[in-house]
């Protein structure tokens, strides 16, 4: 009986595909044809459409396995009879494009994101965007019943759609500056780019050099499946200190940093401060609220609360903070425009930023231009970018534990800490916030905690942050002898912290 269930990560498909770093294969050539097969049935139904009817747009960004999972998805496709485009090398975000600008009724994008160079994986999108978890879920059963039957030799056309979706950012910042290309409108500016060998490397020769800008300084624009410079991920410190200094070594007026397969970034600024995190959203939403004043911002549930002031106070919007998960809180945003209420931005601080001028498509690259359009902008007035979240609270202190569950039922048991944790922390002293929708979360004394499940894995990961000198490690103090009664919780993160 074939059972691919373990290989579901939220709304993808991920899993060991190759044994370079010495595990085991999860994500095997038979589990890759038969996901392919599945998401052809599944495509059958949602379109009405038969196989032989059906466009799929395939691309992968740089891993190491990307050709022999590309190869084998295609082979499956055409043998259903699907006509495919083979893009080769592309980002998540173009792959959703294709469905939107040719006539492709799906998508596939062969990625792992940031995982390491061993892992690979399938995102699936059709016109209507991502595919969600039941989505998912459905292919795969569908994928553990699934035999190929028949060859209907499809066609295979390869499209260099990279270059089409390389010109529409191009276009955008075009139009925004009131330019043409051929008057180099980012002349004046020099930005770098580190795409961390994933499939970044266009957004400095297909985007920025062909609109003017000097690129020079820019780091590991190369695909390179193996990563052997740092994780290509703008969350991990190494990569924003690569970054920090291609942008101080160069004199650059802004860095940009891409993870492997473009769907989140980050920047930052001349000074080498990161524009990360809070202060990227901050920022986000400072730009997009130019055109949607008393708009209501999107976040996942670990924003600091001098955010929220910022948005509140300073922006004069509204913060709503929801789940963690870049899926979770672009269907919140989406769910909230439907109900009438103006949500132009759903945005994690992992860098997951989706806007709905942009079909609320997660997309580093989108990101990136409309922070470099607003750079130009500002320039004219004087002014950077750094001036738009001068106003941003940020914590004197913050840390992160991630608590690993050590027992099969681990949501159950999960859950069972979280229902307790609450009654603690109003025992002691802390408020419960009101716009409490994952976890617990909850402040005392200018510092707040938040304890909640991990959107997978069987851990839970708690975040903290304090106005105070000390703040943190005080609230930890009062937390760990509760966390101690749960003999199932590894509370080894702990260690050296109080």
């Amino acid at each position: 009986m074939k059972d691919y269930k373990n290989l579901k990560s939220g709304t993808d498909v991920r899993g060991v595909a190759s044994d370079v770093l010495g595990k085991s294969v999860t994500l095997t050539t038979d589990a890759v044809r038969d996901i392919t097969g599945g998401f052809v049935t599944w495509l059958e139904k949602k379109t009405g459409k038969t196989a032989d009817e059906l466009t799929v747009a395939v691309g992968h960004d740089s891993r190491i396995t990307a050709d022999l999972i590309s190869t084998n998805v295609i082979d499956v496709l055409s043998k259903m009879g699907v006509k495919v485009y083979d893009c080769g090398l592309s980002s998540t975000p173009a792959m959703f494009m294709t469905t939107v600008k040719t006539d492709a009724d799906g998508s596939v994008q062969i990625t792992a994101s940031h995982h390491p160079a061993d892992r690979n994986g399938l995102k699936f999108f059709t016109r209507d965007g991502g595919l969600d978890s039941p989505d998912i879920s459905n292919i795969i059963e569908i994928a553990n019943q699934f035999t190929l039957d028949g060859d209907k030799n499809g066609s295979v056309k390869k499209l260099d759609f990279m270059s089409d979706y390389a010109k529409i950012l191009r276009e955008i910042i075009c139009s925004a500056l009131g330019k043409t290309e051929a008057d180099k409108p980012l002349s004046q500016f020099h930005i770098v780019v580190d795409a961390g060998n994933g499939a970044g490397g266009f957004y400095a020769s297909d985007v920025l050099q062909k609109l003017g800008a000097n690129t020079d300084g820019s780091v590991y624009l190369e695909p390179d499946g193996m990563f052997p410079n740092h994780i290509p991920n703008p969350e991990d410190k190494d990569a924003m200190a690569s970054i920090q200094k291609a942008v101080l070594s160069s004199g650059a007026d802004l860095g940009v940093i891409f993870d492997t397969d473009v769907d989140r970034a980050g920047c930052v600024a001349a000074d080498g401060n990161e524009i990360n995190r809070n202060r990227l959203i901050a920022l986000s939403a400072a730009i997009v609220m130019d055109d949607n004043p008393n708009a209501t911002i999107v976040t996942d549930s670990v924003t600091s609360s001098g955010l929220k002031e910022f948005i509140e106070g300073n922006l004069g919007g509204k913060h709503h903070r929801f789940k963690r998960g870049y899926k979770n809180v672009i269907n919140e945003a989406v769910r909230l425009c439907n109900e009438g209420i103006n949500s132009p931005l759903a945005i994690e601080t992992s860098g997951h930023a989706a806007l709905k001028e942009n079909y609320f498509l997660d997309d580093g690259a989108y990101l990136m231009t409309k922070i470099i359009i607003k750079m130009a902008k500002l320039a004219d007035e004087g002014k950077t970018i750094d001036d738009l979240i001068a106003d941003l609270k940020m914590p004197v202190e913050a840390d992160e534990l991630r608590l690993a569950i050590n027992t099969d039922d681990f949501k159950t048991y999960g859950n069972e800490v979280i229902v307790k944790f609450e009654k603690f922390l109003m025992e002691n002293g802390f408020a419960i916030a009101d716009d409490n929708r994952e976890g617990i979360r909850a402040s005392k004394n200018d510092g707040w905690v938040l304890l909640r499940l991990s959107v997978h894995d069987p851990i839970m990961p708690m975040n903290l942050e304090s106005d105070n000198v000390g703040g943190v490690t005080e609230m930890l103090k009062t937390i760990k002898p509760f966390l101690e009664q749960f003999d199932k919780l590894d509370l080894t993160p702990f260690e050296g912290r109080v």
